[in-house]
């Protein structure tokens, strides 16, 4: 059902081609008929070639509307979707209310929310929505808003959605992503990234018995943002170092973003070639061929220009920049932070007429380069080969009860092959000395993510934590390998399905109940994950219908709810017999 089209026009998008091809043929027909016709009164063909033309146009170009529509919401049902970062709030309830336009919420999203009865709403363009009085009422919306039903349940809706909108493409991140855990050097370098400091905490992680896995050099590499290249002062010899990582069983990617340092030799050749965002000085009138002023945009590092990527030559530029880096040095891939539609405002002008939406997607096509990268911030690139990190979380409980249904609302989204924030939380301030750190806190931070697609750490556990808790943390690890021919074998899948690899509850199990469980999460079909992200050695678990074995041996008929008793170093998870 389409709720909206471009000008409310009657002829649909799928008649386009046989528009064009007609009004071809008529211009054609009118220019032979004029040529050994002249007898004919000229006007009419023109006229008839003139229509056929504007009503062309007149199904193809989108006009902003700000109109409202309303969807009524069924008996008892529930709606997801639309951003990662939210996912604590979902199910939707009465008051809640997002605008999408301009506004990833600082992580993943996409325009779609999905409902427990098989139904979802999808736009090709950003839209906002507000639940009011069991309805959806949608407004700022500049493309046709879409209905549509494909089943009973909430897994009906994505797998309808995806298939349309986002299908799997085939394609798998490396699998080395998925196999071994991730080690990001930004908790324990923070902006002091250097050779010797780099290559301590690679030896420290196999000599304190953690495997080998990706290892991410974090921000401040460079002389500045835009010098693609190690600072000398930092990295005596940055070949030979990464070359030591890769001997050591590593693979090695590197933090990039797309701002440019001002008043650098970088910054004014592309000011030159204006392969950055303008600026408007005030002028919404002004276009891109006027602008001379660059646009220094605020961001948490201070103030940069930033890339136009909607310009196909600064494509190619960066494109050639990390090309660069790549054959000089090795690296296997990138980290690209940044990108998030919030750095696009608009009082700039950039090379196409975009969306800052659609900026945060072109910034997602270099992903696709790169079998190992990494992004925070995305838009609409569900199911493409890309990693999709959670948002920063904090050394807190309450962020941790965050990861179950931020990674499963990813999921729903189509961004299936994502990774939690780093173990412990991302903020390096909690890790400083002289901060008053929780060790259970750490453990149940990486239990918790020991059965999700991936898992990151960043602070050095063995510099942080007592015996007890290291120990903790490898079991964690040792858990997940004995996981890992499982989890590549979902990631495979996924990739030919759009199957997402972890799920919550309600899609596995609809309509029972489970609309908000936000404590427990499925790994494909069979395997329910039940960790700890409260304090304490404690919990209840609810079993849906069927036969259950626990990780101890212990048999549970469902449907039913059970408390455990759960030691420091136990994660709960159970397998639903056949």
């Amino acid at each position: 059902m389409i709720l909206n089209t471009a000008e409310n026009n009657h002829i649909c998008r799928m008649c386009l081609p046989i528009l064009e091809k007609n009004a071809t043929l008529y211009f054609r027909h009118s220019l032979n008929y004029f040529k050994y016709k002249k007898h004919i009164n000229k006007m009419r063909y023109f006229f008839l070639v003139g229509s056929f033309f504007i009503l062309l146009y007149s199904t193809t170009s989108a006009q902003p509307n700000n109109k409202k529509k309303t969807i009524p919401i069924g008996l008892g049902e529930k709606w997801y979707g639309a951003a990662v970062n939210e996912g604590e709030m979902m199910p939707f309830s009465e008051g809640y209310s997002i605008n999408l336009n301009g506004d990833t919420k600082t992580n993943q999203a996409a325009p779609l929310i999905l409902s427990t009865r098989g139904r979802y709403i999808w736009s090709n363009a950003p839209f906002a929505f507000l639940i009011k009085n069991d309805k959806i009422v949608l407004s700022n919306y500049t493309d046709s808003i879409l209905l549509e039903k494909c089943g009973s349940n909430l897994k009906d809706a994505y797998m309808g959605a995806s298939r349309r909108f986002f299908p799997a493409t085939g394609k798998l991140p490396d699998s080395l992503l998925f196999k071994s855990p991730q080690y990001n050097t930004w908790i324990e370098l923070v902006y002091n990234q250097n050779q010797k400091d780099i290559l301590k905490y690679a030896h420290d992680i196999i000599n304190n018995g953690f495997p080998a896995g990706v290892l991410m050099i974090d921000d401040n590499w460079a002389p500045y943002y835009g010098k693609f290249e190690f600072r000398k002062d930092r990295f005596s010899d940055a070949k030979a170092m990464i070359n030591e990582l890769k001997c050591l069983g590593f693979k090695v990617i590197l933090w990039v973003s797309p701002f440019i340092s001002p008043d650098t030799e970088e910054s004014r050749e592309l000011l030159k070639d204006k392969f950055i965002l303008m600026s408007n000085e005030g002028n919404i009138n002004k276009t891109w061929e006027e602008t001379k002023t660059p646009a220094l945009i605020n961001w948490w590092n201070g103030y940069s220009f930033v890339m136009d990527f909607s310009n196909p030559n600064a494509v190619a530029w960066y494109k050639n920049q990390l090309q660069k880096m790549t054959v000089e040095y090795g690296l296997d891939g990138f980290k690209f932070d940044a990108g998030d539609p919030e750095f696009y405002p608009n009082n700039t002008i950039a090379y196409q007429n975009i969306s800052a939406n659609k900026h945060t997607e072109l910034w997602g096509l270099f992903g696709l380069e790169y079998s190992i990268n990494e992004y925070r911030a995305m838009w609409k690139r569900g199911n493409e080969p890309l990693v999709e990190r959670l948002r920063d979380k904090l050394h807190t409980w309450s962020d941790l009860k965050k990861l179950i249904p931020h990674i499963t609302t990813a999921a729903l989204l189509g961004y299936t092959f994502s990774c939690p924030d780093m173990i412990g939380g991302g903020n390096y301030s909690s890790f400083i000395s002289g901060s008053k750190l929780d060790q259970d806190l750490i453990v149940r931070s990486a239990q918790c993510q020991a059965l999700m697609p991936m898992m990151q750490f960043s602070v050095a556990p063995w510099r942080v934590l007592d015996k007890e808790h290291l120990e903790a943390i490898k079991k964690a690890v040792k858990i997940r390998q004995s996981f890992v021919p499982q989890i590549m074998r979902l990631a495979q899948i996924s990739a030919k399905t759009g199957e997402p690899i972890v799920s919550n509850m309600e899609y596995s199990f609809p309509n029972k109940g489970f609309e908000t469980c936000k404590d427990q999460f499925m790994l494909g079909e069979n395997i329910m994950v039940a960790p700890m992200i409260e304090k304490g050695f404690k919990r209840t678990v609810i079993f849906p219908e069927g036969k259950w074995k626990s990780n101890k041996g212990l048999f549970i008929k469902g449907p039913d709810a059970k408390q455990f008793e759960v030691s420091l170093n136990d994660l709960l998870w159970f397998e639903k017999m056949k």
